[in-house]
């Protein structure tokens, strides 16, 4: 199943569920021993624990009592721990009684510079910036020491994943049984996350009847990438049409064809101007100028450099008044920004792919920091599969179920990478995949293939599609699975 990420009331729900662990304090204490456990490991895999120093930063409630119980088994293991108490009239009373029975200690600011340092200062009900005695001390932590986030980092929003100004950045956050929305929506704040198993069993969703978008994503196992079987020919792997470039941008052309030669195993078909440099670059190409001889296809792909004039808007509109799967992507965006009525309500599978500017230009809004609600809303609305791009792409279907990928890094942030985006996002449709999981799997093989050719520094997207390959080969070499099915016949 995909991974889950949950609200903050759905993960109150969960603990209140357990009854009496809850009330107890049973889950605070497995919650501090699992924090506990990941700062050893990082002081291990930097020297030992004996000797080193933690800082910890504790604000009022569960988040510092946390915080506390887990300095206090540091302490017994013979680190030096010093505490920050932001609020200490409200500091969590049993966590700060073990940790001063413990050894730690408690001051205004913490000595020297630690080796690892601890927020506990807000956690799920935390709103807005860090405030100013949090930030300053943050704001003096060296590049030497690990910030380690109890839950998510103090400044983040847990539901939106807003990054307010100040909040802390961590290096590694600790969380527990259930990961937390703003764990993908702000991956790069949040570093690694460990997720600490506390006992959250059954856990419900949506609590109370409330409504809103749900946040998954894919797990390595379930890319199935589609690969021919022993019945399979090239058509019945799908056959995917790209209608993209022209005269000015041939490249668009090339990149967004070459991207769907390389996802598939079938065959591409291409209409445009740029007919005679996409063969030149991918000769297997059926190319052709005019829409009426391209011949049958399973799934169009079309938008990339192809213009926005009449020409352009005549063939946007013919192709999507076809019953079969259309991916709109670019210029074409441009296009239905101007005429939603092209795509709003299309009963045939329809994935559009705009980047911020063009979401903005198809809502009439500019995009704002709760980017869930609103991928998921313009899904909803128009009845049609969005998939929002960025370092974490959200890709929302109309039932307001949102598929999430975490690049890991921002060198796919290059022109020409949305066409090898769409090029496999088109294959993938082609092939007979739902338009959110063939946005979602192309996503992560594109983050992939872009970590795959860049190796630290930056690329283009003539390396980023060369990568392409090897990046979809680690997913096919994975243990066999049932195929998710395959695409009709186009002869």
């Amino acid at each position: 199943m995909p991974i889950r990420y949950l609200t903050a009331d759905e993960v109150r729900a969960a603990e209140r569920a357990t009854g009496d662990l809850l009330t107890g304090g049973t889950l605070m204490q497995r919650a501090a021993h699992g924090v506990a456990r990941v700062i050893v490991a990082e002081l291990t895999r930097t020297g030992g624990c004996y000797g080193r120093s933690v800082g910890l930063v504790v604000g009022a409630g569960d988040n510092g009592g946390d915080a506390l119980f887990a300095g206090a088994e540091l302490c017994r293991r013979g680190v030096r721990v010093d505490a920050v108490l932001l609020a200490p009239e409200r500091t969590h009373a049993a966590g700060l009684s073990a940790f001063r029975a413990a050894g730690g200690r408690t001051g205004e600011r913490l000595p020297g510079e630690p080796d690892v340092i601890v927020d506990g200062v807000v956690g799920l009900g935390g709103r807005g910036p860090l405030r100013r005695n949090a930030a300053e001390i943050f704001a003096a932590v060296g590049s030497a020491t690990t910030v380690v986030a109890v839950d998510l980092p103090s400044g983040v929003d847990a539901d939106t994943g807003e990054v307010h100004d100040p909040a802390v950045r961590a290096d590694v956050t600790v969380t527990f049984g259930v990961r937390r929305r703003a764990h993908l929506l702000a991956a790069p704040q949040c570093g690694r996350v460990v997720l600490v198993d506390i006992g959250l069993d059954g856990v419900p969703t949506q609590p109370d009847g409330a409504g809103g978008p749900t946040l998954g994503s894919l797990t390595d196992d379930e890319i199935d990438w589609p690969t021919p079987g022993p019945e399979d020919d090239k058509y019945t792997q799908g056959v995917v049409g790209v209608i993209a470039g022209s005269h000015r941008y041939p490249g668009a052309a090339v990149l967004a064809a070459g991207a769907a030669v390389t996802a598939t195993s079938g065959m591409t078909r291409f209409v445009g101007s740029a007919h005679a440099e996409v063969v030149a670059q991918w000769p297997e190409v059926v190319a052709t100028p005019d829409l009426a001889d391209a011949g049958r296809v399973q799934a169009w792909v079309l938008g990339p450099g192809m213009g926005t004039d009449d020409a352009a808007a005549a063939t946007l509109r013919t192709v999507l008044q076809t019953d079969l799967p259309v991916l709109v992507d670019a210029d074409a965006l441009t296009l239905v920004a101007r005429d939603p009525g092209l795509v709003a309500g299309r009963t045939s599978p329809t994935l559009l792919t705009p980047h911020a500017g063009e979401f903005a230009r198809l809502t009439g809004a500019d995009l704002d920091t709760d980017r869930l609600t609103a991928v998921a809303g313009l899904a909803e609305r128009w009845g049609v599969t969005v998939l929002l791009k960025g370092r974490i792409t959200l890709v929302a279907d109309p039932t307001g179920h949102v598929l999430g990928n975490d690049a890991g890094s921002s060198w796919a942030a290059t022109a020409g990478a949305g066409d090898v985006l769409a090029g496999v996002a088109g294959a993938l449709l082609a092939a007979g995949r739902s338009p959110q999981i063939a946005g979602a799997t192309a996503a992560r093989v594109h983050a992939r293939a872009a970590e795959l050719a860049s190796r630290g520094a930056p690329i283009g997207a003539s390396a980023l599609l060369s990568a392409l390959r090897p990046a979809i080969r680690e997913f096919t070499t994975r243990p066999a699975r049932t195929r998710a099915g395959t695409a009709p016949s186009a002869r």
